[in-house]
Parts: C-alpha cells; structure tokens; sequence
C-alpha cells in the first residue's frame, strides 16, 4: 500500500515543516499563555481539525474543488485575521491602560472554548499555502507503482499526527511560561506578549497572498 522508504522520508521532511513556527503556532502560544494551556489545546484542535479537512482533500482529490472556493476562503481569512487583531489590540489594552487587578487577572475575561476553537479551525483550513502545500508536497512522495489513495490517506493522516503533537507540544510549553507571568508587571508583560503574538498572527494571515 505504501513505499516504506519515501513514507519515511515524508514523515522526516514534514517534522521539520510542522516543528518551523507559523500563524497555527503562533495562534496556540498566545492562548496558551493568556489563558493557559487547556485554551491552548482547544485552539490546536481546531487547526488540527482544518488540517483534517485538507488532507481529506488531498486524499479524495478536491484540491481543485477547494481551489474553486478560494474567494470564500480569502472572506473567511480577511474576517479571522481582523479578529485576531482585534483580540491582540484588547491584550495590549490590558497591559497598558487596565488597573493592576486587571492586568493581574490576564484578561478581563475568558474566551469561550467554541470561539478559540474556531479561531485554529479558520487559522488552519483558509491559509493560501495550505492547498498548495497538500497539492504540491504530498504527491511527491507517492510510488506512481502503488495505489495513490490508499498512500494519499496514510501521509495525510500522518501529518495531521505530526501537526497535533507539535501543536500541542507549543500549547504545554506556553502554558507553563505563562505560570511565570502572573502577577503584578509580569501579567502586564503577559498581555503585552499576547496582544503582539495575536496581532502577529493576524497580520500575517492578511499579508499572505492566495497562492496561484
């Protein structure tokens, strides 16, 4: 069904993908350390869930389909990348306007799990490089003498492992940094650090030109 050699280059070739910091990685940290690592997790379900849905599409062949759709994906990205920047702008109101007790606290409140979660999903399943790269990457790897679905569905479901452990891997380690911020200046720091990370990861979503 698989070629053990070019698998295991692929799984290689993609730890070394997974484990470069991006808007995903990026997302996780700064819910990880504003709210701590279960907000984390939750985010890297979601993105763990879009990585899911382009693998299948890579599986099933509907990169093409998907393709089709980028003019949805690129509202869905613009609609996610201003309330990301939006949610990174109130962190860095925190930390510079907000009384101590405030800042102390992390945020004034809590994110609601469905809206973090979806924040990974929308991260995750509209980046312009991710069709390109379950298009272009994955089909390198497949033994054209073997049957392509069957080794389509095995890196794909690999990669979604590697994606879910690294991911999560940056949501423990966050969350433990963020035991170290707490109180006083250090939240403040806390929310500065947050507000820049989600603004980042924003940012860069917006930036990023649909891939052609």
């Amino acid at each position: 069904m698989i070629n053990a050699e070019l698998f295991a280059a692929f799984v290689a070739a993609s730890v070394v993908l997974v484990l470069i910091p991006g808007p995903i990685v990026t997302l996780v940290i700064a819910h990880s350390i504003a709210n701590g690592t279960r907000t984390g997790l939750i985010s890297v379900a979601g993105a763990t869930l879009g990585n899911a849905v382009l693998a299948m599409g890579a599986v099933f062949g509907l990169t093409a389909v998907l393709a089709v759709m980028a003019d949805l994906f690129d509202w869905l990205r613009w609609a996610g990348a201003a309330y990301l920047i939006y949610l990174g702008l109130r962190q860095w109101r925190d930390a510079i306007w907000a009384p101590m007790a405030v800042a102390a606290a992390g945020s004034a409140e809590t994110p609601r799990g469905r809206s973090v979660f979806l924040q990974g999903l929308i991260v995750s399943v509209t980046n312009p490089k991710g069709l390109l790269f379950y298009g272009a990457f994955f089909p390198q790897f497949v033994d054209p003498a073997l049957p392509v679905v069957p080794q389509f569905a095995v890196m794909g479901l690999a990669f979604v492992v590697i994606g879910l452990i690294s991911d999560g891997g940056y949501a423990l380690l966050a969350g433990r940094a963020r035991n170290m911020l707490r109180g006083g200046w250090r939240a403040r720091i806390r929310s500065g650090v947050t507000g820049t990370l989600l603004i980042g990861t924003g940012a860069a979503i917006a930036l990023t030109r649909r891939a052609s």
